[in-house]
Order: structure tokens, then C-alpha cells, then sequence
């Protein structure tokens, strides 16, 4: 189970920090992403982090989201600064229920068919 939570309203240029926090698995031996879905839009890919630690992320969000895992409280974030109008969705963070030892390619991590299990998501509104 996917429990995301800290969404919420902000202004432009401010900052929210999304977690998402995972019972019955160890985080630090899956890959977790996050998605965001904005109205009448596909649900697109924002950030990574896999198993082995690396973190991938969209073009429009590099350099203003961070993700980051604490292994001890099962806990995955995403740090979101400089925050625009178009971040403005809600946030579903995600679970690759594979155990691996190697890993695939960046298009694996950021596709949605990648993912098994899903949060209940927790929106995001930035106001101009």
C-alpha cells in the first residue's frame, strides 16, 4: 500500500514537499516514481529514483525537483521548489514491484506500465 500525502496550495516560486510512504515492501529495493495527472491531461512522468539509488526526471521539472528515499521510514519524496502555474496536478507516486540486481535503461523508469502499484495521489495547486 501507497500513501501519499503534503499536497496543497501554494504561490509561484514557493515549495511543497510531496511523501509517499509504502507498507509491506523495502523501498530501497524497488524502484518508486512519481507521475503527476493535470485536468484533461495524460498522466505524465515527474521523477525516479531506483533501487540502486539513481534518479531520473522530466525535462520540465529537472533542476527544480528533487526525489530522495529514507530507507528507514519506508518514505519516498519529492522536494518541489520554484514551483509555476503548470506544475498544478495531482501527484500519484508509484511502486515496480521487481526485486533487481541489474537495471534497464532510463525509458523503463519513466513509463507508467512500469509500475505496479499506485498511491491515491494528492493534488498540487499553484496559483499565480
Amino acid at each position: 500500500q501507497l500513501q501519499a500525502s503534503g499536497g496543497g496550495l501554494v504561490q509561484a516560486g514557493g515549495s511543497l514537499r510531496l511523501s509517499c510512504t509504502v507498507s509491506g515492501r523495502t523501498v530501497s529495493n524497488y524502484a518508486m516514481g512519481w507521475f503527476r495527472q493535470a485536468p484533461d491531461k495524460e498522466r505524465e512522468f515527474v521523477a525516479a529514483i531506483r533501487s540502486g539509488g539513481r534518479m531520473y526526471y522530466s525535462d520540465s521539472v529537472k533542476g527544480r525537483f528533487t526525489t530522495s528515499r529514507d530507507n528507514a521510514k519506508d518514505t519516498v519524496y519529492l522536494q518541489m521548489d520554484s514551483l509555476r502555474p503548470d506544475d498544478t496536478a495531482v501527484y500519484y507516486c508509484a511502486l515496480d514491484n521487481t526485486f533487481r540486481s541489474s537495471w534497464p535503461d532510463s525509458d523503463y523508469y519513466t513509463s507508467r506500465r512500469t509500475y505496479d502499484y499506485w498511491g491515491q495521489g494528492t493534488l498540487v495547486t499553484v496559483s499565480s
